[in-house]
């Protein structure tokens, strides 16, 4: 049964429920408007199934899948990660150990990963409890910039590196232009590759590199925004500052308002 629409009439002016999931670390704001809609929050017994619905996260009892929402708000964390190869990006282990088991023993709040690395990909990973920090980092309309080096095998030629530089369709879409540099050229037909982007589909560099002719045999991601991954290997992490969270925010959401700009008019020659 849904809940009495009167109800929320009577908390117009608390919290909206999906910011206060989100607050909580279950997920982010946009997927807690998702997991609402699927009928498996309740607010004092009762199910919710309306996204803008408004409560009282300090008297109201809410749950999600029958299990109720602390009180107070977590204590945020932000982590800056270097995921090992073979990890896999996820809260379920039943497919091998996940990041989420990394950070397990370290941290007593839920951390989730801030985007995803395929398994075969080590290298920079935020991971976060902060719901609004996760959607600024992984939404595409704020472009959070990413570089990855790649180790590819392949006969090296200037059309392949025009063609990775191109708007390549992929699964049907077609990607944004990548910025591709070569560090290195090898005459064992190994080369080195570096690919930054702003946008991650699904295993991008590894499908945009088989059009090319390239075998992808090593891939990390060694720059997020600004942070780098400097001197760090594998199962190395250290908790963001603060201030480089709310620099990072700051960043996301200069670039969504840069790109609401509207262009102006071009001036007719005379």
């Amino acid at each position: 049964m849904s809940i009495d629409k009167n109800r929320n009439e009577e908390t117009a002016q608390g919290e909206r429920l999906q910011s206060v999931l989100s607050h909580r670390g279950i997920c982010s704001r946009r997927h807690a408007a998702d997991l609402i809609a699927t009928g498996v929050v309740s607010v004092n017994g009762k199910v919710v199934l309306e996204r803008g619905f408004r409560v009282n996260p300090a008297t109201d009892e809410i749950r999600v899948s029958g299990k109720l929402l602390p009180k107070e708000v977590e204590e945020q964390h932000t982590i800056l990660l270097y995921k090992p190869r073979g990890v896999i990006c996820s809260a379920d282990s039943s497919r091998g150990e996940t990041v989420c088991d990394l950070m397990r023993e370290e941290f007593n709040v839920r951390l989730v990963p801030v985007g995803r690395l395929d398994k075969e990909t080590e290298g920079l990973l935020l991971m976060s409890n902060d719901g609004e920090f996760c959607k600024l980092m992984t939404h595409p309309r704020y472009g959070c910039i990413k570089t990855y080096q790649a180790r590819v095998a392949g006969y090296m030629t200037e059309e392949k590196i025009r063609l990775l530089r191109s708007r390549i369709e992929i699964d049907g879409y077609l990607i944004r232009p990548v910025q591709v540099d070569v560090i290195r050229i090898g005459r064992d037909n190994v080369h080195r590759l570096a690919f930054t982007l702003t946008e991650g589909r699904n295993r991008q560099i590894r499908k945009m590199c088989e059009v090319a002719g390239f075998t992808v045999l090593q891939l990390k991601r060694v720059r997020i925004g600004p942070l780098r991954v400097g001197g760090m290997g594998p199962g190395d992490w250290r908790e963001l500052s603060p201030t480089e969270v709310e620099s990072l925010k700051r960043h996301a959401w200069a670039i969504e308002r840069a790109s609401q700009q509207p262009t102006p008019p071009r001036r007719r020659r005379s």
